[in-house]
């Protein structure tokens, strides 16, 4: 398995990415520049987390116009494995690769913290090696509240396409355990097709053991399993 990791001029996670798949999941990874077209042979591309052209319109507006980001469409509408972690998952909306929209968080604030995540499909790459149960991965944005109207939230239940709902340590989910008002508490959804995954919350902040916190790497486990 080749991973690409895009960086666009503000990323500020493409590195903790990089050492996550390179240093503790043992794959090959390159570096995709944001005005390069060429994805260098990649099986599986992600779209890693930070202030993309520093945010200034939407978050992931003007990042989603990058050269990269027309190769990156081409590889997903070919079947091809794009995950968008945090300001990834906005990039992804913007794109139009995943449904919904990433608004302002609740309480208009910057949230950085550990936070419970729980699988919900168990039909993608990134679950469907999970346990039902709460894993505690970081969050950190504040444009996280996930939103979709009416038709595309009951399409997203209807396709089984929410991949992690925000819970609590025992693993329920509820308004308590939601950390930005995202809508029915969603935390991640991927396409239709099930080749392209996005997700608010840090795995590739978890897998280190020298941070006491490895529940990260169960979700790139369940990927390098399955594929």
């Amino acid at each position: 398995m080749k991973f690409g990791v895009v960086v666009f001029p503000g990323s500020n996670c493409d590195e903790d990415m990089v050492y996550a798949l390179r240093e503790i999941m043992d794959q090959e990874v390159v570096k995709l520049w944001h005005k390069e077209t060429d994805l260098k042979g990649c099986d599986f591309i992600i779209v890693p987390g930070g202030f993309s052209y520093g945010d200034y319109l939407r978050s992931g507006a003007i990042a989603r116009f990058s050269p990269v980001m027309e190769s990156v469409i081409n590889h997903a509408n070919k079947g091809g494995y794009v995950m968008g972690v945090c300001n990834g998952f906005q990039i992804l909306t913007e794109a139009g690769l995943v449904p919904g929209a990433l608004l302002k968080n609740r309480d208009r604030l910057f949230i950085c913290q550990n936070q419970y995540i729980t699988p919900v499909s168990k039909n993608t790459l990134v679950t469907e090696g999970l346990e039902s149960k709460a894993y505690n991965i970081p969050i950190a944005h504040g444009d996280g509240r996930f939103y979709a109207d009416a038709d595309t939230l009951k399409d997203l239940e209807d396709n089984d396409q929410i991949i992690f709902k925000y819970c609590d340590a025992n693993g329920s989910v509820d308004e308590q355990a939601n950390p930005n008002g995202s809508l029915n508490n969603i935390a991640g959804v991927c396409n239709k097709e099930r080749n392209v995954f996005a997700l608010m919350p840090h795995p590739e902040r978890a897998v280190d053991p020298d941070l006491g916190n490895t529940d990260g790497q169960a979700l790139f486990e369940s990927i390098l399993k399955l594929v």
